[in-house]
């Protein structure tokens, strides 16, 4: 089998931006996503996975994970949720070389 270059966005976020995030996912043409709890420490001191998560659960964090085929759409994905999200609410972005199977289940050219 062979595998292709392509590239991973991650995304961690405050959960209330998830709906956000991922119609800036969907409107750069990602076919697909994965939306998973996330916690550790950073900044902002430690995020809980658990039921301390938070007081309220759309302030616990979410790494969410989408796969394209090309460094444009991610560069362009990352942008947008820097810029649409990020101005009152705490998060990062960064980019993963991968290489995939099946690249027609991915998006972009």
């Amino acid at each position: 089998m062979k595998f292709y270059k392509a590239k991973k966005v991650v995304i961690i976020a405050e959960k209330i931006l998830s709906s956000k995030i991922c119609e800036i996912i969907e409107s750069n043409g990602a076919r697909g996503y994965t939306v998973v709890p996330a916690g550790g420490k950073g900044a902002h001191n430690m995020h809980y996975t658990s039921e301390r998560a938070s007081v309220v659960d759309d302030f616990s964090n979410v790494r969410i994970e989408v796969i394209v085929k090309n460094k444009s759409i991610a560069e362009s994905i990352g942008s947008q949720v820097v810029e649409n999200c990020f101005e009152n609410y705490s998060g990062i972005v960064y980019l993963e070389d991968v290489e995939i199977l099946r690249p027609d289940k991915f998006n972009g050219g």
